[in-house]
């Protein structure tokens, strides 16, 4: 797990469920590229014509997709400048994807969706989720994108699998000098291998670049507002758009919300205390109602780390399962109660030798599909979250805040300080020490938040709504489990979301539901 630097990796949501019970079902059960200026150079002006067709068959730079797209959904390339400051230099392709409305005659507009990461493909995730969003479709055409950077959007390679493989197998939280100083090293061959294959495009996909390629789509697509879905990472990418673009900003909505005031060293401790919420949760619900396997105390599991952190246990094929892997694997089944079941019984076939379920939930987080490729979701994470903030955090900075990530979570706590190494050695220096996201006189925006989020903390709703401003920000609390409300199928929130989506009806802000 590697965030904002953690904060965002475990932000990944949406688009890494999808991908994890594909894998975790099928264990059980058995680009556009930078373009140069001259003559052939791309419209990237806002009158340029969107050439829809057939989409193609998901590539491995996509995560998430497990099969093509049915015939409802058209795919096409948004042209726009690499770099703003260079409106006529080069360009990018920004990969989209669409279903048009079903009743065209009350059709508001276009709903863009963005589901997370930063590094989620939308481009397959939309279609693999877009059956919980069937009653927005009847008046908005859905649509999706890889962000620069992503996937289909050039997006960014750093290794190759075997190498990525090794990678994510290695200690990531190192216990002396010498593992130490292989973590360091490892993070240095990552950042120059990033530069190496994708330096053209690093400097610029940050998520203010981002926000401007979504304004520039909102007016081809023929929006005078924007119309936004935005999902964990999505609502820190909304919220600075709102901020840049205060007067376009539509009908929005925030779920499974970012703190946008914390730096990334408070973003990993919160997100250490929030996946701990959602363990200690979990842990509780396992032993009130039981599944036919023994349920795991939290010294069992830390047992578990140590021993995984000596000696690794057989997985998937010829590839074991390492601690890092289980703590990946760990972290992506709290992302979702559906994920639990898989969480026993994954820890109860590891004390038996058997690590194919937490490798597969692992490998579901870390982007790699079954076949062994892996996709741009990890690489493009830390691309985007070293070109966003300006901290380089040393050392010696992470061994002073571990006692408190320790703290924090016995479990997770060392795991994400460690995290923070992520960006230490990038070759583009970060734009901001936080994202501004005040938007005066922007439209009202729905932030929901979810009390047992373990990947964005409940207090980051409360906190992106006293950063947007007065009369911007609009409430709603969400009393679960899991990543994000809408998709958790709670009926308030998903009435309430529909209302002010569909309707324009604003809630009080305040409101709950259980």
């Amino acid at each position: 797990m590697a965030a904002r630097p953690h904060s965002r990796r475990a932000a990944v949501s949406r688009s890494v469920r999808a991908g994890a019970s594909a894998a975790v079902a099928l264990l059980l059960t058995a680009a556009v590229g930078c373009g140069g200026s001259g003559g052939g150079r791309p419209d990237t002006s806002a009158h340029q014509k969107l050439k829809w067709s057939t989409c193609p068959a998901p590539d491995d730079s996509e995560d998430g997709a497990t099969k093509a797209p049915g015939k409802q959904w058209e795919c096409a390339t948004l042209h726009v400048p690499l770099d703003y400051g260079k409106p006529h230099g080069d360009t990018i392709g920004i990969a989209l994807i669409r279903a048009k409305a079903t009743q065209p005659n009350k059709r508001i507009g276009s709903l863009i969706f963005n589901f997370g990461g930063p590094g989620g493909s939308g481009v397959s995730t939309l279609p693999a989720l877009a059956s919980g969003y069937k009653e927005l479709r009847t008046r908005y055409d859905l649509v999706s994108f890889d962000p620069r950077g992503v996937g289909r959007s050039s997006g960014v390679r750093c290794l190759g699998n075997r190498q990525l493989d090794a990678f994510y197998a290695a200690d990531s939280t190192p216990d002396d000098s010498a593992e130490v100083k292989s973590l360091v090293s490892r993070v240095k061959r990552y950042a120059a291998a990033c530069e190496k294959n994708s330096g053209k495009v690093l400097p610029y996909v940050g998520t203010a670049n981002a926000a401007r390629d979504m304004d520039l789509m909102r007016s081809v697509l023929g929006d005078d507002k924007l119309h936004y879905f935005g999902v964990s990472y999505g609502t820190e990418l909304g919220g600075v758009y709102a901020h840049l673009f205060p007067k376009k900003v539509g009908r929005a909505l925030f779920d499974g919300v970012v703190d946008p005031a914390q730096d990334p060293a408070q973003g990993s401790l919160g997100q250490a205390k929030g996946f701990q919420l959602a363990l200690n949760d979990y842990m509780k619900a396992c032993d009130a109602t039981g599944n036919g396997y023994s349920c795991p105390t939290q010294t069992e599991i830390r047992a578990l780390q140590k021993r995984l952190d000596r000696r690794p246990v057989p997985g998937i094929g010829n590839r074991n399962l390492t601690e890092s892997l289980a703590n990946g694997g760990i972290a992506q089944s709290l992302y979702s109660q559906d994920f639990w079941q898989y969480l026993t019984q994954g820890i109860a076939d590891v004390q038996k030798g058997d690590g194919k379920i937490l490798l597969a939930l692992g490998d579901a987080m870390n982007g790699r599909n079954p076949d062994g490729n892996y996709s741009t979701l990890q690489s493009s994470l830390t691309a985007v979250s070293c070109a966003d903030f300006k901290q380089r955090y040393t050392v010696d900075d992470i061994k002073a805040k571990l006692p408190e990530f320790r703290e924090a979570s016995p479990v997770f706590g060392p795991y994400l300080a460690w995290s923070l190494t992520q960006c230490t050695g990038w070759p583009v220096h970060g734009a901001w020490r936080t994202p501004d996201v005040s938007a005066p006189g922007a439209a009202p925006i729905l932030v929901v938040g979810n009390t047992g989020d373990p990947a964005t903390p409940y207090a980051g709703a409360r906190k992106m709504v006293e950063e947007l401003g007065p009369g911007v920000g609009v409430e709603l609390t969400y009393r679960g489990e899991g990543h994000g409300a809408y998709d958790s199928g709670n009926a308030c929130v998903r009435r309430t979301v529909n209302d002010y989506l569909l309707r324009g009806k604003v809630p009080p802000s305040g409101k709950v539901c259980g």
